[in-house]
């Protein structure tokens, strides 16, 4: 059962969400907050596996909590739910080590995947939030895929062969088939990238790949298909 904390400052969407969420069967809500400081007490308590945190809420926002729970409770993943897709929000969100974003607005399905995906130690973006990512990215992407090619010239073949799978969003289960290796031997590439590139989750190793023009073509696109599980 993977135990999820939900935090939103509004009863009403927590109600529908705790309904999508009590749906799934295999997903249980441990904890409600109202406002990021009570989420974050929580989280100290109850240790969810997943933290599903509303963006903006008083006394200290999602993003900010993100950050705090990222410090003091790493075993939980984090996961943004959302009705802002502003580019400021999703980076923001990113870079303070949430492994998923997905918009209020969207399907409900969409947050059950995502919530499965974190906890599995993947990540996710949903399909609006990826398009609005890619659409971002294509603006200065000569550019970056130049740097993203140097910064990623120092890994090795099969580092490089890693990254661009788990760019097309490809689970270590599934890059372990492809390779022909244990799951374990994935893991262990995935953790070696993430420290040499001094990348903090499975998002940012999907940015990496794409800007580098590592993912291998007829293997779909991670970012745009939504999950990229562990």
């Amino acid at each position: 059962m993977i135990r999820v904390l939900l935090a939103d400052d509004e009863a009403m969407i927590r109600a529908g969400v705790r309904a999508i969420l009590a749906s799934a069967g295999d997903i249980e809500v441990v904890a409600e907050a109202a406002d990021g400081r009570e989420a974050v007490a929580l989280a100290q308590r109850h240790r969810p596996h997943v933290c599903l945190l509303d963006i903006r809420m008083p006394h200290l926002d999602g993003l900010r909590a993100a950050a705090e729970l990222r410090r003091t409770c790493p075993q939980s993943a984090v996961m943004m739910l959302t009705t802002f897709n502003e580019e400021e929000y999703i980076a923001t969100a990113l870079g303070s080590g949430a492994a998923g974003f997905a918009l209020k607005s969207g399907d409900p399905h969409e947050l059950l995947a995502g919530v499965r995906a974190v906890h599995g130690g993947g990540a996710y973006l949903s399909p609006t939030v990826a398009r609005h990512v890619i659409t971002h990215m294509a603006a200065g992407r000569l550019g970056r895929r130049a740097d993203a090619r140097a910064r990623t010239a120092a890994l090795t073949p099969r580092e490089r062969e890693v990254l661009g799978l788990v760019g097309a969003g490809l689970s270590n289960a599934e890059i372990a088939d492809r390779l022909h290796v244990v799951e374990g031997t994935v893991k262990t590439y995935v953790s070696q990238v993430l420290a040499r590139l001094e990348l903090r989750n499975r998002v940012q190793i999907a940015v990496l790949a794409h800007e580098a023009g590592l993912v291998p073509e007829g293997t779909g696109d991670g970012a745009e298909g939504g999950a990229a599980a562990g």
